[in-house]
């Protein structure tokens, strides 16, 4: 009797250990790299990113699956090699051609964000992916249909089981996917990263483009855009930079973050972009109305323009900007162009994948 106990409980105990074995659902956390002078990157709760989520996550970004003629994806408006934006289009062409009612956003370092889109309308990164999918002027598919594909679709349905087990595939599930390979597309390996790294040394006129810039008696960039306090490029908050004069709020072109909170103070407000990869993302603003870097820091310099609420952070904007001279203008550039993110945009794990 005692060895017919002993013989299952030796049993039950092998049982357990190989159990352990077993691959369990997303059970591969994904290992995101150490970041220097970042802010500590917000983690998701309700979405840990995995290597099986994330994997999943980059073939549906890449697919025109989710679009209602099957010829778009979220990778068609923005290209890796352009820093996941959509240069050089002012704006995009989405269903039946229609264009998008403002510039493509790049694409990096979005766990760091607290809203989405240029006027802030998503709270998260799942939020924002449900919009340009059933947008008419984007991929224009209803999230039901787009959730019977994936569940008619024998690969998708192994790398949804792989990922998240035995859960319902629907309009959630999908954009936690997408939403875990966003949250793995970091940019943190630009000459400027190389500089804080102790691996290089700036040039000249790479340092003094960077002095310019964080001057506040110069180029005053730094209350919008990090590069002297973090490496993200940008407070991610809300700012009239001065683009139009108005006296009225409500004559503002594009009321922006306004449309969002319902306030006054806000009309004309967009979400403050990054530096990082700016070299990459032309044309500029919310509206592309600047091609080139060149018109962005003649504008900055002598074409801002005063308005009912424009940011009281721009102390120049009376004076119709900072009025830096050409040869400033032009080491400002020089420093701007160390934070192109080269290995970032040429890396394969954030590339299109093949489906088999």
């Amino acid at each position: 009797m005692r060895r017919t106990f002993a013989a299952i409980a030796c049993i039950i105990l092998i049982t357990g250990v190989l159990s352990g074995f077993k691959e369990e659902p997303g059970s591969t956390p994904y290992v995101f790299p150490k970041l220097i002078f970042f802010p500590q990157m917000p983690v998701s709760v309700e979405n840990p990113v995995t290597v099986e989520g994330a994997e999943l996550g980059r073939y549906l970004f890449y697919d025109p699956i989710l679009s209602d003629d099957s010829t778009m994806s979220c990778g068609s408006c923005h290209k890796q090699e352009f820093a996941f934006s959509d240069a050089p289009n002012a704006f995009s062409k989405g269903h039946d051609g229609k264009l998008t009612a403002r510039n493509t956003m790049p694409l990096f370092n979005l766990a760091w964000c607290k809203e989405y889109f240029w006027d802030g309308r998503a709270s998260s990164i799942e939020n924002q992916i449900f919009e340009p999918v059933r947008s008419h002027d984007e991929m224009n598919l209803s999230w039901d249909q787009a959730a019977a594909r994936i569940n008619r679709n024998d690969f998708y349905k192994s790398k949804f089981r792989l990922a998240f087990g035995e859960q319902s595939i629907d309009s959630v599930l999908i954009s936690k996917a997408i939403a875990q390979f966003l949250r793995t597309m970091i940019s943190a390996t630009s000459r400027y990263d190389s500089l804080g790294m102790s691996l290089i040394t700036f040039t000249k006129d790479e340092a003094d483009g960077y002095v310019l810039m964080n001057d506040m008696t110069k180029g005053d960039c730094l209350h919008c855009h990090t590069t002297d306090a973090d490496a993200l490029g940008t407070t991610n908050n809300f700012s009239n930079n001065g683009l139009d004069a108005f006296t009225d709020a409500h004559q503002c072109k594009d009321i922006g973050r306004g449309k969002v909170s319902g306030a006054l103070r806000d009309y004309g407000r967009f979400r403050i972009p990054s530096l990082r990869n700016i070299a990459l993302t032309a044309p500029y603003m919310h509206d592309g109305r600047f091609k080139t870097l060149e018109e962005v820091l003649d504008f900055y310099s002598e074409g801002v323009k005063m308005n009912a609420t424009i940011d009281s952070k721009i102390g120049s904007a009376p004076h119709g900007g900072v009025h830096l001279t050409p040869e400033e203008k032009r080491k400002v550039i020089v420093f701007l162009n160390t934070l192109t993110d080269h290995a970032f945009v040429s890396d394969p794990k954030f590339a299109n994948p093949t489906r088999k």
